[in-house]
């Protein structure tokens, strides 16, 4: 007998039975979709079509995990707790390759189900599957929900995402903006890439990409971006190698823009890893200068190394520390800069990590507030007088952003926002319509302003001596 945690059946073979190791591994394991689904797929050495297949089906099963499970629960008996892990994983997988990929013939799914369920199970399990998909197929996929459902309700089943996480939003949003959150989130990310402006301008380097065949374009959110729309996997190109592109999101690129740091100066970056923002200040910078570059990993260390080597960069010098101590490593008032990028619940980039949003609960935000509110406390002291102190994060929860800073000013009045942004981020913003009239130094980039990440950007002044 199988243990709960395991699939049945060997090696996965082909690209539905990838993806459903995967999606079996997520749930009963705990896995990183997206590092599971890049081992099970240097496993595999699927096709490039069928890699692209199991991905989609990896990622859309999961951003759409609760409208699946609630048309399920109808249909089959005990859904889902009282089905074989595996056998979930498999029904969700094929809802919705039925549902939302079109492209991919339903008798063909629906046979490749019965399939896997036949060779992973039995006889029963294959009668099981194919019953339940050829009943999709009949009474379709459209059933409305019942009249009168709360709209927090109704927006979590249509866009599939938690309940909690909906009140939440709509709490401090509202509930257009918590829909065209959600909308958001179950798109498809796009592929951006951050120029390094010591091998070549942001024009030149997007000519040479095109010239070579790929179609890339400058982002309209970030100064030093581009867009990459079919490029393959930029990581693999001889661009990214050869150093004159990192692949950044863009909201991502915008903290160290903020923060402009100036050529000499020193500045510190308290959780550095895997290196994006620190190599882009010291881009910013001209390589001239010190950035310290800090994480708590030895094996994260390594990874900022590997870039800043890659690109080219000698002004980066690494450590390893908790956050929390470096007021204690580091002299006091000794940065021009400080960037904390503080641990977060992550609630910006569900769409490229869509089982965020299954994971993370109300007492994780609340949690992770406290300790970004500690971290800034400590950190702060670091700053020069006069100098720059810039917070951010990649969620969208008012309690780690916005409340994390007005209870950090309360308690550290030396400090004021400065919204004396650098022109060539704020241009875009304004002419979106997406930087308020009385804008005071903190901005949050929800996912649907441009298509990039949820991201919260704060930037702090010290007042001088």
């Amino acid at each position: 007998m199988n243990k709960p945690n395991r699939l049945p059946g060997g090696k996965p073979q082909g690209a539905r039975e990838v993806a459903m190791s995967v999606l079996h591994n997520v749930e009963m394991k705990g896995a990183y979709s997206g590092l599971e689904l890049n081992q099970a797929l240097q496993a595999s050495e699927l096709s490039r079509p069928d890699a692209a297949l199991a991905t989609e089906l990896v990622y859309g099963t999961i951003q759409r995990l609760n409208t699946i499970d609630y048309d399920l629960a109808s249909r089959v008996k005990g859904w889902p707790r009282k089905v074989e892990p595996w056998v979930r994983s498999l029904l969700r997988m094929s809802y919705y390759q039925l549902r939302w990929l079109s492209r991919v013939p339903a008798h063909a799914a629906v046979d490749e189900a019965v399939r896997i369920a036949k060779k992973r199970g039995h006889a029963g399990i294959g009668g099981l599957v194919n019953g339940v998909l050829r009943g999709l197929l009949r009474d379709g996929f459209d059933s409305p929900l019942p009249e009168g459902m709360p709209e927090a309700e109704r927006v979590s089943l249509v866009y599939s995402h938690p309940i909690w996480l909906v009140e939440r939003w709509i709490s401090e949003f509202g509930l257009q903006a918590t829909e065209e959150i959600c909308a958001a989130n179950n798109e498809h990310p796009h592929a951006s890439a951050r120029v390094n402006p010591i091998r070549g301008s942001r024009d030149q380097i997007v000519a040479g990409m095109t010239d070579a065949g790929m179609e890339v374009a400058a982002s309209p959110l970030s100064p030093s971006g581009i867009i990459a729309t079919k490029a393959g996997n930029l990581v693999h190109s001889d661009w990214f190698k050869e150093g004159f592109i990192s692949v950044q999101d863009e909201s991502s690129m915008l903290v160290a823009a903020v923060a402009d740091p100036k050529p000499g100066m020193q500045v510190l970056d308290c959780c550095a890893a895997p290196g994006g923002k620190t190599t882009h200040l010291a881009e910013i910078m001209r390589n001239e200068g010190k950035i310290i570059a800090n994480d708590v990993h030895p094996h994260k260390e390594a990874l900022i190394k590997q870039q800043a080597e890659r690109l080219g960069l000698s002004s980066v010098e690494t450590m390893t520390s908790n956050a929390i101590e470096l007021a204690d490593k580091l002299p006091q008032q000794s940065c021009d800069v400080v960037l904390l990028d503080a641990p977060c619940s992550g609630l910006g980039v569900i769409r490229r990590k869509p089982e965020i949003k299954w994971n993370k609960t109300n007492e994780d935000i609340t949690s992770l507030s406290i300790l970004q509110s500690e971290l800034l406390s400590k950190v702060q002291s670091l700053v020069k007088p006069g100098g720059t102190l810039v917070y951010s994060t990649c969620t969208i929860a008012v309690d780690e952003n916005e409340n994390t800073i007005r209870r950090f000013l309360e308690r550290f009045p030396e400090f004021t926002l400065d919204a004396d942004w650098p022109n060539e981020v704020l241009a875009p913003l304004r002419e979106k319509g997406y930087l308020p009239d009385a804008f005071t130094g903190m901005l949050q980039l929800l996912p649907q302003m441009f298509g990039s990440d949820g991201f919260f950007i704060a930037r702090l002044r010290k007042q001088s001596l």
